[in-house]
């Protein structure tokens, strides 16, 4: 499970701003994503100047396949789901993302997304330029190092996802995304449809209300309209089998 841990560096901003709701850009505030907490404060001081506090809502569309990627986005606590969409109009995930990493990264001018990304669950995150991520990441150092190691488990996220679809059964399917969502959130309550969950697994949403059923009857799960609150997690990875392995 994702560390809950936040902060290590202090940001000089007025304490006026401080005690405002709003969220506000800060070097705190930033390393609130991991990617961007293994960094050292001269790396992070050097990026942070481009970086620009976002609100990304649920529903929101980051980009679409094959448009340019303008941006890439460092979520907080939001999580933000990468879609294979159909010609036909259909759509299945095939990777998600939250404060761990990094979505929208391009290596090179002109780069065309090979999918969707959509936010699944209302948060912020921190937006840059992709022109000025990408030349940081050929200047090296531990900030393309963790964007390959990033690109690394997204391959294993995506490995894992068509090893699922192929092998594993719905209700594994279903703990396994009700987990990886439960890593990148800050409590054990989810809000998620089972019209959601069905599409995104690519099943029949009698199915996922079968399944959930089950887990609900069986103690590991709390369903009320539109909220998942997992009870018992480690029973919930038990479930999911070989389906799930915590990034």
């Amino acid at each position: 499970m994702y560390a809950a841990n936040q902060t290590s560096v202090s940001a000089s901003i007025p304490r006026s701003m401080q005690q405002t709701a709003t969220p506000v850009i800060s070097l705190t505030g930033a390393q609130q994503n991991e990617l961007l907490r293994g960094l050292s404060r001269e790396e992070l001081i050097d990026l942070f100047v481009h970086l620009d506090l976002v609100t990304l809502e649920a529903g929101k569309r980051l980009f679409d396949t094959g448009e340019s990627m303008e941006y890439a986005y460092f979520p907080t606590n939001a999580i933000v789901s990468l879609q294979y969409e159909t010609e036909e109009g259909g759509a299945a995930e095939v990777a998600v993302v939250g404060r761990e990493g990094v979505v929208g990264v391009t290596m090179y001018e002109n780069e065309r997304a090979n999918c969707s990304a959509v936010v699944q669950t209302s948060g912020y995150g921190y937006r840059i330029k992709s022109s000025v991520l990408r030349q940081a990441f050929f200047s090296g150092g531990a900030l393309a190092q963790q964007l390959m190691r990033h690109t690394s488990s997204l391959f294993a996220q995506l490995a894992q996802t068509v090893a699922g679809v192929r092998h594993g059964s719905i209700e594994q399917r279903l703990c396994r995304w009700l987990l990886e969502r439960l890593d990148r959130s800050l409590t054990n309550e989810l809000k998620v449809t089972q019209e959601m969950i069905a599409n995104m697994l690519g099943v029949r949403r009698e199915s996922i209300t079968c399944c959930a059923g089950k887990l609900q009857e069986e103690g590991l799960i709390e369903y009320r309209r539109g909220t998942v609150t997992v009870i018992d997690r480690h029973a919930m990875e038990r479930r999911a089998g070989g389906c799930y392995s915590a990034a």
